[in-house]
């Protein structure tokens, strides 16, 4: 038995809902509350109540998995990236070679290009780009490489920057240098 129906299966008294609406300029019902909220609205003859209604159903359509072979394959039960509401989540990623699942050199430097050549691919099979990105999350095995890695990162986003968050690890899959993850929201 769902929530909703042990609610309706009590036996509540009747609210007036012109009082409510005199007390609080406005009422929203979530769930099974709006669909009590349009049976008082009835007997009331007042208007209506707001309601929200949110689906978690992933089978509604809300999301979408983008999967490209032009950037490394998910290394774990995860998706490249998903798309959801008009807006892309991309994993972290890391600075592989898509054809071999290499890395392209231990350089962190040869690593962020890599990475951020990866990202694009990952938003160009979403249908983005750069210039979509609006936050990205960067984490480094070492802090003391953030210069190196600003100067590679400034070359990929066009001003405005996108947000950012940037952390050392203590470690990262397959003992990467960098991992980027970022968040961008699709063009109308």
């Amino acid at each position: 038995m769902t929530w909703c129906a042990a609610a309706r299966s009590f036996h509540m008294p009747a609210i007036d809902v012109g009082a409510l609406r005199t007390r609080a300029p406005l009422a929203v019902g979530v769930g099974c509350l709006s669909l009590a909220g349009a049976n008082l609205r009835r007997a009331a003859r007042s208007p209506a109540f707001a309601s929200l209604s949110i689906s978690t159903d992933a089978s509604a359509g809300i999301k979408e998995a983008v999967q490209t072979e032009k950037a490394p394959a998910a290394l774990g039960p995860y998706s490249q990236a998903i798309k959801a509401n008009n807006m892309i989540f991309v994993s972290g990623v890391l600075g592989l070679i898509p054809e071999t699942g290499k890395f392209v050199s231990d350089s962190v430097e040869d690593q962020t290009e890599q990475v951020l050549k990866n990202m694009g691919e990952i938003l160009k099979a979403s249908g983005a780009g750069y210039s979509s990105v609006v936050k990205t999350t960067i984490m480094l095995a070492d802090l003391k490489d953030f210069k190196k890695v600003n100067e590679i990162y400034a070359k990929y986003f066009p001003a405005p920057a996108p947000a950012r968050s940037t952390y050392q690890v203590a470690a990262l899959p397959m003992d990467a240098r960098i991992e980027i993850e970022c968040i961008a929201a699709l063009p109308q």
